[in-house]
């Protein structure tokens, strides 16, 4: 279980955040240098350099929305440059690409916070680059929305697995609907019929909660408060759910612990998100008040599961049920170990999963309820202090990864075990990176009392 620092506030890690910046400036420069761009998009290090593998083409959006948080962070325009140039030249196919799940992850990364900077004032207004963001964040949600698959109570964006298959990883990626339909954009499909994309993505992000998310209700021998399941797998001939699975878990049964970040960060934003709208375009969906408490349900449930299933030091093994987690005796009474003998820890499950305790202790702190909020709050400031410092802090100039100790793949054995090593470890991800670069700005802008940092931010 997280040992919670109660003491610990956010200016505490000012010194910190700025060796973090510094060194993160040298990480995108080495990577920009030294990485050869037409082997595709950098994915996870090998030895510390970055290396390609995967699916899709996931991460590009990460590696240039890297440069864009670096300048936002330290005002260094030729990362704003780089971030800019990159976007433009291979960004475009994102926007259009039908056969991935990925667009909130991709393009809000990019070309969201292109617009997010120009509307806070941060860069110059330039009307036809304004149009030309808006464009595409608007695009990148229809396209989006067009990979659905109908349920009885509903549908949800299917993933790159096919129609069957939900991935809670998906309620993250889901703000991309919630910004298209906030610039005024529909999804419009055969006979010209027109789909309100913010009634799609609730839609998403109810089928996410009902099903990649459990209460302890005795949905199956394993439902314990907030755990997650990575896939849902339906029938797609009748809409009925079948089953929990994992693509990159250990089982449908036990909780990949990235999964469950996606769902702490994912539903804590759109319970911000929704919190800017007015109760009339909610009701298109149904009862305003029904929609808060679902999200806030599986945003509740999802932190304390990760908070009662973390070594104190709030870093995660990669998934509870693990197989060997067991040698490690009580691993939950002390901090993590990633040069441990049997089973890896992911940190980049650590960078997305305290966001989202940082943003659901502020959102029950602003809503009136400060004894709960400030526990997420001050779990959010605990995990955050320990990726700041070794052994999670690259300080390393011939490694590429800003945040070491990152796990991609498991199950399928993609990740590299150092000469001298038992387990996939010292290694770093592009969304683990890029992660924890968006958790230090939302803090350094708690801290310099800026403008609170959120997707939506990109909306005039």
């Amino acid at each position: 279980m997280i040992a919670i620092d109660s003491e610990i506030q956010a200016k505490d890690l000012k010194s910190a955040l700025d060796k973090f910046w510094q060194l993160s400036a040298e990480k995108i420069s080495a990577i920009e240098k030294e990485y050869p761009q037409n082997q595709g998009s950098p994915v996870f290090t090998v030895d510390g350099k970055y290396a390609t593998r995967g699916w899709t083409e996931w991460t590009q959006g990460f590696q240039f929305g890297s440069s864009i948080l670096q300048f936002d962070a330290t005002g260094e325009k030729s990362f704003l440059e780089k971030g800019k140039l990159k976007t433009h030249q291979y960004m475009a196919p994102h926007i259009s690409h039908t056969g991935v799940h990925d667009h909130g992850f991709n393009n809000v990364s990019t070309y969201g916070n292109l617009l997010r900077l120009m509307v806070e004032e941060k860069i110059p207004y330039v009307e036809w680059e304004k149009n030309y963001y808006e464009l595409a964040l608007k695009i990148s949600g229809a396209v989006q929305a067009s990979r659905w698959s109908p349920i009885k109570d509903g549908g949800f964006m299917y993933s790159f697995n096919g129609p069957h298959s939900l991935f809670v990883d998906t309620i993250r990626t889901v703000r991309i609907l919630m910004l298209s339909h906030s610039l005024g954009h529909v999804l419009q499909e055969e006979n010209d019929k027109k789909v309100n994309l913010l009634v799609r993505g609730l839609q998403h992000a109810k089928a996410t909660a009902d099903y990649s998310v459990y209460y302890g209700e005795g949905r199956d021998r394993y439902d314990l408060w907030g755990r997650t399941a990575h896939e849902s797998v339906f029938n797609t001939n009748d809409g009925n759910y079948r089953c929990p699975n994992s693509q990159q878990g250990y089982t449908g049964f036990s909780t990949w612990t990235r999964g469950l970040a996606w769902a702490m960060c994912g539903f804590a934003e759109e319970l911000e998100y929704i919190e800017t709208l007015s109760d009339a375009s909610l009701k298109a969906f149904g009862d305003p008040a029904e929609i808060k408490a679902f999200l806030l349900k599986a945003a509740t449930a999802s932190c304390d599961f990760y908070i009662e299933h973390t070594p104190t030091d709030g870093i995660p093994y990669w998934d509870t049920g693990a197989p060997n987690l067991h040698k490690l005796g009580d691993y939950l009474s002390r901090p993590a170990d990633p040069y441990n003998d049997f089973e890896p820890v992911d940190s980049s499950a650590a960078a997305i999963g305290a966001q989202g305790l940082l943003r659901l202790g502020h959102y029950l702190m602003k809503s009136g309820d400060a004894a709960k909020g400030e526990k997420y709050w001050q779990a959010g400031l605990t995990v955050l202090k320990t990726l700041l410092d070794e052994p999670y802090l690259s300080t390393d100039k011939n490694h590429q990864g800003l945040i070491l100790h990152s796990i991609y793949h498991e199950p399928n054995g993609w990740d590299n075990v150092p000469a001298g090593q038992k387990i996939a470890c010292n290694e770093s991800s592009m969304w683990g990176d890029y992660h924890a670069r968006e958790l230090a700005l939302y803090v350094q802008r708690i801290i310099d009392k800026d403008t609170y940092y959120t997707f939506f931010n990109c909306l005039s």
